[in-house]
């Protein structure tokens, strides 16, 4: 199906569905349903709202309070508090279930006093090809997902962001912090914490697209292969903050940045 096909499914789900809580997050996906809601549905009828927790860098959070206002869609900022479950912190293997569980079921209540028809996320069909525990709390409260059911890939949606003239096009993948700590292995506010200082600092040194894979006193940092050169020609800098940060040990994954690192560990 050409992309023009899929924006025209997509446009006619929303505007079937009538009125929508989307839960936004302002990355490139949720920035993209939330735009093309907005072309589709009255202002009244949609409700943009982002959670806040230890999990989501706070730059990120006002990112999206200023895309939903560039928007002009109400736009709603609620705490949830994973840290607080003893299910996540463990961190097992299906810990994004937990998370996605307290999350929609809060967007599902809002959804309600809003008078709501529908509670959206912005997953696509490229979220297929990783492993998602989160999907089963989605299919236990009945989230719809409109960018997969029009057939939207993550490509189609960054060539069709640029086309809406969206600032975030090629804004780079967004994932939980919690996501950097191996399966297994205690979730803590302080260990966020200092993965998000280390990743804004890589930021800052000029690396649009990083994670940094925690490890207790060992950290594995992935870029795109092709700036992999210029993270070594600054690795002085790089491990001597990293160790400020508490990282005794800096290592570089040779194999880049790659969607889901930590659960090939589940498919080998």
């Amino acid at each position: 199906m050409g992309l023009e096909k899929k924006l025209s499914r997509l446009k006619k789900i929303i505007f079937h569905m009538g009125s929508v809580l989307v839960a936004f997050s302002g990355g490139v996906d949720s920035t993209f349903l939330l735009k093309v809601t907005s072309v589709i549905l009255p202002a009244n009828k949609i409700l943009a709202v982002t959670a806040s927790s230890s999990t989501y860098p706070k730059e990120e959070l006002l990112f999206s309070k200023e895309i939903a206002r560039l928007l002009g869609i109400r736009h709603k900022i609620i705490k949830t508090r994973e840290l607080e479950n003893k299910r996540f912190t463990a961190n097992p293997v299906n810990r994004c279930y937990f998370c996605k569980k307290e999350l929609f079921s809060k967007l599902k209540a809002l959804a309600k006093n809003f008078k709501l028809n529908f509670v959206v996320d912005a997953s696509n069909i490229s979220d297929k090809n990783d492993f998602r525990p989160g999907n089963k709390a989605k299919e236990e409260l009945k989230i719809r997902s409109p960018l997969q059911e029009a057939g939207l890939t993550k490509e189609d949606i960054r060539i069709l962001s640029k086309k809406l003239g969206l600032s975030t096009w090629d804004k780079p993948s967004l994932a939980c912090l919690a996501s950097r700590v191996p399966y297994g292995k205690k979730i803590t506010s302080g260990i966020l914490a200092r993965i998000n200082k280390a990743e804004g600092f890589l930021r800052q040194s000029g690396f649009r697209q990083v994670r940094l894979r925690h490890y207790n006193g060992l950290c594995r940092i992935e870029v795109f292969r092709k700036d992999i050169p210029a993270l070594m020609h600054k690795r002085n800098l790089i491990v001597e903050k990293l160790k400020r940060l508490g990282y005794n040990y800096v290592t570089v994954d040779l194999e880049g940045y790659r969607t889901g690192s930590l659960n090939e560990v589940i498919k080998r």
